[in-house]
């Protein structure tokens, strides 16, 4: 627009200098003479239509011949099919369902502790044993008891068998034998829960009550802590959307921060309620723990492989735009040739993301080529180039 007017200014001169009766300007505009004002204006105004008419068609002339024009710069992505895996992220705290207090079935003074914090202990395995209170020399005369009625039941048996006696010393010699074996039983039976026997296998984690100390079943009588780290889990809230996406087998990925541990699992469980409260359902996913690294209650992210499509069009997010309609558009070069084309805006519809992709499920196809840097500045239509740094 400035050469336009400056070689209006041009022309006005050269007239002003070429013709001695044309009045100048500002002898016009002294007159004061609004017809003659006008008529002045209107013959300025016809020649600078004409000046803008000759520049237009010098210019588009210049387009035709100039070779070196200023076509934009963009760099491109050819688009292929690709593996994509989505995944849904969450928190969790690790947890275990062997992890239990052991509490005393009987009172009494804890007579010994076998095991120390840390320890190793098997299913079984005794732990302490409190004082039984003479039970021990109880079970001695009863065995002895037991043994005697054993030996008078098999001879007066015996007898029984050759036709020798009576039926009723036979099966009083029998029931006597029967109570006392059973009576034993049960009082060995009774005597055993003075022994404190690990639940499962696992690890002492805290020895509560020191060797000595009156025990008693109830609140506040627990002696041990014993945990069980390698059937370790996590357990998870899923939103209800989420229900035919996160399966049993699905594949997970754990990261513990504290720990700077990451390790890959399944899902285990899913649950068969959804809470009403929060709309979500419940999942364990099983946490491997070799190592023995990993304790309960350690917070934990997960990483849920609810969507995988194997031929997926992805693309950056950043070079989505969005137009007046509300749909998204990428820019498209059409006609490429020798690094050029033309930047034609496409819409597209866009499925899930990841990261800082996101995957395009209709609109464009594998084998496109789109405008990535400088989508932002580019229009439909304008022709492009392809920079190949």
């Amino acid at each position: 627009m400035k050469k336009i007017y400056s070689l209006f200014a041009i022309i006005l001169v050269l007239s002003s200098c070429g013709g001695q009766k044309e009045q100048s300007l500002s002898d016009v505009i002294a007159s004061k003479d609004l017809a003659q004002i006008r008529e002045k204006k209107s013959e300025l105004d016809n020649k600078m239509q004409q000046i803008s008419a000759e520049i237009k068609l010098l210019n588009t002339e210049i387009e035709i011949l100039d070779t070196l024009k200023r076509v934009p710069l963009v760099t491109a992505i050819k688009l292929k099919n690709e593996v994509f895996t989505h995944f849904l992220e969450l928190q969790g705290n690790v947890t275990t369902k062997q992890n239990v207090l052991i509490y005393p079935e009987v009172a009494g003074t804890l007579e010994k502790v076998f095991v120390k914090e840390g320890q190793k202990v098997s299913k079984g395995q005794a732990l302490g044993r409190i004082d039984n209170g003479g039970l021990e020399q109880q079970v001695a005369q009863l065995e002895a008891t037991t043994a005697l009625a054993k030996t008078t039941f098999e001879r007066q048996k015996r007898l029984w068998d050759e036709k020798i006696g009576s039926e009723i010393q036979y099966l009083q010699t029998k029931t006597n034998y029967e109570a006392s074996k059973n009576q034993l039983a049960q009082l060995k039976k009774q005597i055993d829960k003075f022994t404190i026997r690990a639940p499962f296998s696992g690890v002492i984690d805290d020895v509560i009550k020191d060797q000595g100390t009156v025990v008693a079943p109830g609140p506040g009588a627990e002696i041990f802590r014993i945990v069980n780290l390698s059937n370790m889990f996590i357990e998870a809230d899923i939103p209800e959307s989420y229900i035919t996406d996160v399966t049993i087998g699905k594949y997970v990925e754990i990261d513990f921060p504290v720990l700077g541990k990451s390790l890959e699992t399944k899902v285990r469980q899913t649950g068969n309620f959804i809470n009403p409260a929060n709309r979500t359902f419940k999942i364990e996913v099983g946490v491997p723990n070799n190592d023995r690294s990993i304790k309960p209650n350690l917070t934990a992210k997960l990483k849920i492989n609810d969507y995988t499509n194997a031929e997926a069009i992805l693309i950056p997010q950043s070079i989505i735009s969005e137009n007046a309609n509300g749909e998204q558009y990428v820019y498209v070069i059409k006609n490429l040739n020798n690094d050029k084309g033309i930047a034609t805006q496409t819409v597209v519809k866009t499925g899930k993301t990841q990261g800082d992709v996101i995957e395009i499920l209709e609109g464009v196809t594998s084998g496109d080529v789109l405008i990535e840097a400088g989508a932002r500045s580019v229009k439909n239509g304008q022709e492009v180039k392809i920079s190949k740094s």
